[in-house]
């Protein structure tokens, strides 16, 4: 089973002294009480941090990139240090111009140094500087990297009891893998240290402050950001808002649920369509279907289509809309006996979201159940409600199970006291960040939530929804909230009569957000 990988969330607040953690939260949101808006009073024991001088060059298609120099630990900034990666697309309108926009697509773990490209042809690129970075641990960076291990456990979507101890042992391995591999950086790879690195990106890029754009991860990070540096942070958007009381074992758990609800509401549309499909008049009748069909290739596989790939097409396809009717076909196929070619794009769709070095150090930054027993009874009950998507992978044992580190600081308390209301972007069958999440985080921050019906995209501003697009862009450029709860359409579900394909399929999921990680 690779449930992990080579590739690589402790928050806390920032420091009042250059040598003494500081727990509590700044009201100033810098250093020092005594530190200058740009960072550069000599009571900041950030200073030669703040002031430096970046040095930009071209890189990745007409994109600017420079490096920055950080502590490791912001406790100790004078001792050890790393490097951020980070790039700049200029305000396409300079005379309009209003500062800096920084982004971050999630993971964790993921590259953002590409996310100006993606975000260049918005409204927002006119007047904001795009900022992509690599955080701390990612890529161009400092990067924390892990030895692979040999696979203990083959990927079963319903694994017998038996199996459930390999899923521990490789789980455990990895983890001692990565203590061995990451050196001393490795807990110092976590959100609040993330966050601190952002001011100091700020500072250096001369702003008094910064405006942020995060999707999935990010928004916590966004949110990590406004709670430690709130006079700090003017405008942010937090779009498939992770939910701020599952920080982290719930909201892996909740992903499962989430997955059910959309092969739900796909059964009681393709019972809407019986005459088409043929799979059943009523809901409870098409999900008997499927779990029929899943028996069959769990008896006999067709070609290389097993049980566990038609459990993956399943949960994906029923995610996105558009693709219902490929589903419907999909299964309809392989309860005749024949592979469905667009039935295996979504089962390796649903194999590639599935990454974890940074993913596996930062969701580790809160403490995770130790007692395998634990993990053993939550598969038991996901591998039979919740088999769709691999749903019985986020019940499972992880490597936050079997830390070898100690969080240097305990997780930051989100609050938004000192910024300017903001706006949350939910879609309702998201699955990486499920849609209870939205309504959570705004209210807990008081934010403003856009809800995207009908919508299992994960990722949705700067795509095709124009509604979404509109109501951000306006924020973002001229500081005009939506309503405080708004709704925007997601994309629409298909006309069964029409012939599906791979094609379509395919097509789809190359364009189906700006993010696929957490």
């Amino acid at each position: 089973m690779r449930r992990y990988m080579s590739v690589g969330l402790a928050v806390a607040a920032v420091l009042t002294t250059g040598m003494t953690p500081s727990f509590g939260t700044p009201s100033s949101g810098s250093s020092s009480s005594g530190t200058s808006s740009s960072g550069t009073a000599r009571s900041d024991p950030l200073a030669e941090f703040h002031g430096q001088q970046l040095t930009w060059s071209p890189c990745r298609q007409g994109l600017e990139c420079a490096e920055l120099v950080l502590p490791l630990d912001y406790a100790r900034p004078e001792a050890d240090r790393i490097s951020l990666a980070v790039s700049r697309k200029k305000a396409a309108d300079p005379g309009r111009r209003r500062g800096v926009l920084v982004l971050n697509p999630g993971g964790p773990g993921g590259s953002g140094l590409d996310m100006p490209l993606f975000l260049a042809h918005t409204e927002a690129a006119k007047v904001y500087d795009l900022i992509g970075f690599d955080p701390r641990g990612v890529g161009g960076s400092t990067a924390l990297t892990c030895r692979t291990v040999p696979e203990f456990a083959v990927m079963d979507s319903r694994p017998a009891d038996s199996e459930f101890p390999k899923w521990a042992a490789e789980a455990r391995a990895v983890e001692d893998a990565c203590h061995r591999a990451a050196g001393g950086i490795r807990p110092f790879i976590n959100s609040a240290n993330t966050a601190r690195d952002l001011d100091v990106v700020r500072a250096a890029l001369g702003e008094q402050k910064l405006n942020y754009l995060g999707y999935s991860y990010g928004t916590y990070l966004g949110a990590v950001y406004g709670s430690l540096f709130p006079n700090r942070l003017d405008r942010s958007v937090l779009d498939s808002s992770v939910h701020p009381e599952w920080i982290w074992r719930e909201q892996f758990r909740a992903q499962a649920v989430a997955m059910r609800r959309n092969v739900e509401a796909w059964a009681a549309w393709a019972a809407q369509h019986h005459d088409r499909f043929k799979l059943g008049a009523t809901a409870d009748e098409v999900m008997a279907s499927v779990e029929g069909v899943a028996a069959a290739l769990a008896a006999t596989p067709v070609a290389d289509y097993d049980r566990t790939k038609f459990d993956a097409t399943v949960g994906v396809g029923s995610r996105y809309r558009p693709l219902w009717s490929e589903l419907a076909n999909a299964v309809v196929a392989l309860r005749g006996g024949k592979a469905s070619e667009a039935g295996a794009l979504m089962a390796r769709s649903a194999q590639e979201d599935l990454v974890s070095g940074v993913f596996n150090t930062v969701t580790c930054e809160v403490d995770w159940p130790t007692d395998v027993e634990t993990y053993y009874e939550d598969m038991r009950v996901f591998r039979d409600r919740y088999p769709y998507g691999f749903g019985v992978l986020r019940a499972a044992p992880t490597t936050c199970t079997f830390r070898t580190f100690t969080p240097p600081e305990p997780a930051v308390e989100l609050k938004r006291a000192g910024y300017p209301v903001g706006l949350i972007v939910q879609a309702e069958g998201d699955t990486q960040t499920q849609y209870e999440s939205g309504p959570a985080m705004a209210t807990r921050l008081g934010h403003n939530l856009i809800t995207v019906l009908d919508e299992g995209k994960h990722g949705i501003y700067g795509g095709k929804n124009v509604c979404v697009n509109k109501s951000v862009d306006r924020y973002l450029v001229d500081g005009v909230l939506p309503a405080s709860s708004s709704e925007c359409p997601g994309d629409p579900r298909p006309d069964p009569a029409q012939e599906s394909s791979a094609q379509h399929v395919q097509a789809y999921l190359d364009g189906r957000g700006v993010s696929a990680g957490f």
